[in-house]
């Protein structure tokens, strides 16, 4: 059986990608300005989450749901 995406969730998340990709860009030039290395540090790690998490959700898109 194949699952497809109402157009909702497709929209949702677009909203949820596009708030991702705010959340990283702000990251990733927060963790070049931090003078802290254990900040710098925190701020690499949740950058490198941020593109994963951006990944997975942009798959969802490009499958529709079809392999979930």
């Amino acid at each position: 059986m194949i699952k497809r995406l109402a157009l909702h969730e497709t929209v949702d998340l677009h909203e949820i990608i596009a708030f991702k990709n705010l959340c990283l860009t702000k990251t990733a030039t927060m963790s070049k300005l931090a003078q802290d290395e254990e900040l710098q540090a925190i701020l690499t790690a949740d950058t490198a989450a941020g593109i994963r998490h951006i990944e997975r959700l942009k798959e969802f898109l490009t499958n529709r749901g079809e392999n979930e």
